[in-house]
């Protein structure tokens, strides 16, 4: 079975004979698989009244334990997004009620965003839905293919400069603003 990818590549192959488009078959599949994951993120967490952003931040501050409390900056490490598009989107979110915001008594020029109760009323079955979501997209994909796409997956992020936060390598660049 031939994909989307595999039409554009026999095009390319007929009209450049002298170069070899494989490699841009590699990028445009991860491209491709990452909007059709968007898409159908996009569309499950609408279901929930969220974003996808918001479901990053939330999940973000559930994830990091009581009291689900985090610094402005660490959330832009985690999310790769400026602390301009952080504050804004802190901003939506206390808006919601879902988080706050506080100035970090032991760093003045620090702000606190802790999630509220309802915050995580909300997000801990969205969780849950979301795990069983991406279960059932990569249905298809045997555990050991889900392993090795995973590591495949990780050797292309750390070449390309992705990295757990706090890793010594270095500020990673924002993926949007």
């Amino acid at each position: 079975m031939e994909d989307n990818v595999d039409w554009r590549m026999d095009q390319w192959r007929a009209e450049r004979p002298d170069i070899d488009p494989s490699p841009m078959g590699v990028v445009a599949r991860i491209q491709r698989a990452c909007r059709l994951l968007e898409r159908e993120l996009r569309d499950h967490f609408a279901t929930h009244d969220l974003q996808l952003w918001e479901f990053d931040i939330l999940g973000t501050l559930r994830r990091s334990g009581p009291p689900f409390r985090l610094t402005a900056g660490q959330l832009v490490e985690a999310s790769m997004v400026t602390s301009g598009a952080i504050t804004n989107r802190i901003d939506r979110l206390v808006a919601r009620e879902l988080v706050t915001r506080e100035v970090d008594p032991l760093n003045r020029r620090s702000v606190l965003v802790t999630l509220t109760g309802r915050g995580r009323e909300l997000i801990d079955p969205v969780v849950t839905a979301h795990v069983d979501l991406e279960a059932r997209l990569l249905g298809e994909l045997s555990g050991d293919d889900r392993d090795r796409l995973a590591d495949l997956l990780r050797k292309l992020l750390i070449v390309l400069g992705d990295h757990s936060p706090g890793n010594p390598l270095g500020p990673r660049a924002p993926l949007d603003t």
